[in-house]
């Protein structure tokens, strides 16, 4: 029996909290097999966030581990198999994957679950779908790449005609660096694309949620993906991720995390003139207006803020509300936030789980004690919760100001600071006072208005009477400190590949023989 082999069992043994979820052998992906790190004896602990339990080991991997994955992805990625591969079979591929994922469904939402604390039912119903529809999407994409056929007119002293094409090229080798709060469906939002346009990938999940990549490393070896098209790795990001950036085989960095990583990997990534996509935090304003639906608009701004415990970078974390309306919504959201049931991802009554860490849950304490501390007023919630598991009440603040930390800072928490709006003038201002622009959401019954306020609102995503929607064929990204690129949609072509320009000569003397 390995390390890995003994940890894990002991594990199993001292937490087993669900005999139906199917644990991850805690192997890495290297090169089309499923193997250990190089020293096996470093771990790190998989926590269950709702129990603040144990639930397995798996390897915190080394630069040496990276490497050898970076060094499989290059060698398939020059390998005349997948240079030759046509397109739609790389989206074969993804399809094949999709079908697995589609079978182990409910094991892997299960898993996500439990190595999360994400709901259930939200697992089920919207972490899944995403995946397979991820995997389905990109499978389309992969037949529909095409360049352009350009007219030239070059300033050249001489009787020639020229004419040039335009082509996509894959960018080579992709780090993929995912963050906790979406662990699978992240997984292929980095891996989809990257193969459906022909490069490889090197991924390392987050640290605190490693278990569903790690399961669907195995899945992707049930698919038959070629050697090397696609590593998993699991580690810190100060060791495992920061060689990946590093690594000069590396092509292209695409990361979904915070901003302060994201700042570090783009000034690491220029040492090697590396690409990158990096999809960042936020402080998302959701804007009410004075002729707002309030039976729809207040359960939106607190599912905006309390979905999946306010850990979506998109969270609506700043309420603004025209002066009107102010007193309503706030009682409503407020009502709505004693009366969330907090709980087990696992229990059907749940409506808000757990922060993912007692780190992430001290944090999010910290930065309320230090708004109160400003003068913010805790209109519901504001603090965490005694017991097991990492909880933090759903909470209000008011009495904001926009230069308070609470109102500057990402929470990444179900907190929501709420201010009044006495003159409609000042909402844009408001809106845009932030040091990010990921998205924001605006609810009236005026689609005027809201559009020309939309036209004005500094973000990547401007919602109008709905908040949190996203699809694969919208592109996704932010403005200023919420990131570079974007994901999804067509935009993805250009996240993953380069244009190459071709330019011919054509004699027409020669042609006229």
């Amino acid at each position: 029996m390995t390390m890995i082999d003994e940890t894990r069992a002991s594990a199993d043994a001292a937490h087993a909290p669900h005999p139906a979820v199917r644990l991850p052998k805690g192997l890495l992906l290297l090169d089309g097999q499923l193997v250990e790190p190089l020293q096996g004896d470093r771990m790190i602990d998989a926590i269950d966030p709702s129990t603040g339990r144990t639930i397995m080991a798996f390897p915190a991997c080394s630069a040496a581990d990276v490497d050898r994955a970076v060094q499989a992805a290059q060698r398939c990625f020059e390998s005349r198999a997948w240079q030759s591969m046509r397109p739609i079979d790389r989206g074969r591929l993804l399809e094949r994957l999709a079908l697995l994922v589609e079978d182990h469904a409910d094991e892997l939402a299960m898993l996500e679950s439990l190595d999360s604390g994400k709901l259930i039912g939200v697992t089920r119903a919207i972490d899944l779908q995403f995946t397979i529809d991820g995997l389905r999407y990109f499978a389309g994409w992969s037949s529909k790449i095409a360049g352009q056929y350009v007219a030239l007119n070059p300033l050249v002293p001489e009787d020639a005609i020229y004419r040039a094409y335009t082509e996509r090229r894959p960018v080579g080798v992709v780090g993929g660096i995912t963050p906790w709060n979406f662990p699978i469906g992240q997984a292929i939002q980095k891996i989809a694309p990257a193969i459906a346009f022909g490069c490889t990938v090197v991924l390392k999940p987050s640290e605190e949620t490693s278990l569903t990549t790690l399961r669907l490393g195995e899945l992707i070896l049930e698919a038959g993906f070629p050697a090397g098209a696609v590593n998993i790795v699991t580690g810190f990001g100060q060791e495992a991720g920061a060689a990946l950036v590093d690594h000069p085989m590396v092509r292209k960095i695409a990361f979904t995390g915070s901003t302060a990583t994201g700042q570090r990997i783009l000034a690491a990534s220029a040492v090697t003139m590396k690409r990158v996509t990096l999809e960042l935090g936020g402080k998302s304003p959701t804007i009410i207006l004075a002729d707002a639906d309030l039976e729809r608009a207040i359960p939106g701004a607190a599912a905006a803020i309390f979905s999946n415990s306010g850990q979506i970078c998109t969270a609506g974390s700043r309420l603004l509300v025209e002066a009107p309306l102010y007193d309503q919504v706030i009682e409503g959201v407020s009502d709505i936030a004693r009366t969330l049931k907090l709980g087990s991802a696992f229990d059907p009554a749940t409506q808000v789980g757990p922060l993912i860490s007692a780190r992430q849950r001290d944090r999010v304490g910290g930065i309320v004690n230090n708004g109160l501390a400003e003068g913010a007023i805790a209109l519901a919630g504001g603090e965490a919760v005694d017991g097991d598991g990492w909880f933090y009440r759903p909470t209000i603040l008011g009495g904001v100001a926009s230069q308070m930390s609470v109102m500057r800072e990402e929470i990444f928490g179900p907190v929501v600071c709420a201010m009044r709006v006495d003159d409609g003038d000042d909402l844009v201002k408001l809106a845009n006072d932030t040091p990010f622009g990921l998205a924001a959401s605006i609810w009236t019954r005026n689609l005027d208005r809201a559009h020309m306020l939309a036209d004005r609102i500094d973000a990547g995503t401007v919602w109008l009477n709905t908040h949190n929607v996203l699809d694969l064929a919208m592109p996704f990204g932010g403005n200023k400190l919420s990131g570079i690129g974007r994901e999804f949609g067509h935009e993805a072509i250009n996240a993953f590949t380069e244009p190459k320009a071709v330019c011919m000569r054509l004699d027409p003397v020669a042609a006229a023989r």
